[in-house]
């Protein structure tokens, strides 16, 4: 008999030069989840200009038809404004919301909102991407040592 996947919809906030990490977390997933990805991707291309459509008209419907949302935390993540309005979106919409480190990442990678609002931050390891995706907040450094948590909305502990 064959074992059902459990479903997952996630939106994968990311700097668009990481994007193969989408297909690289589905892949080191895919044994356990079957994984809806709801993500803006180079396949999946809006070319809108107006920024209030693009958040409101595009973005936010994408984010509230997902469960949680996992940022790929890699070296230019933390300058991205629109991973930034990504987090802060979900957050606002009671989404779950977890960091994830790629390979090259550092901890001064993390974006701000990630730091205030994250559920979860963990490194690319299969075991603990599936505990956060299953509720265990938990945090650690780019390293995979174990650091402060955030207290969501208030900043670094």
């Amino acid at each position: 008999m064959v074992e059902k996947k459990e479903i997952k919809n996630i939106f994968v906030s990311h700097y668009h030069m990481d994007e193969e990490g989408i297909k690289n977390l589905k892949t080191l997933l895919s044994n356990d989840y079957c994984i809806k990805n709801f993500s803006v991707t180079s396949d999946k291309f809006n070319n809108a200009k107006n920024e209030d459509y693009i958040k409101y008209g595009y973005l936010k419907p994408l984010i509230n038809q997902s469960s949680t949302l996992v940022c790929l935390i890699g070296p230019n993540t933390h300058d991205s404004k629109w991973v930034d309005w990504e987090i802060r979106e979900a957050e606002k919409l009671g989404k779950q919301i977890i960091g994830v480190f790629i390979q090259g990442a550092r901890d001064s990678d993390i974006p701000p909102a990630l730091e205030e609002f994250a559920d979860a931050i963990v490194g690319w390891n299969t075991d603990n991407i599936k505990k956060a995706l299953s509720g265990e907040s938990f945090f650690v450094k780019s390293d995979g040592s174990p650091r402060t948590s955030v207290t969501k909305g208030r900043g670094v502990c």
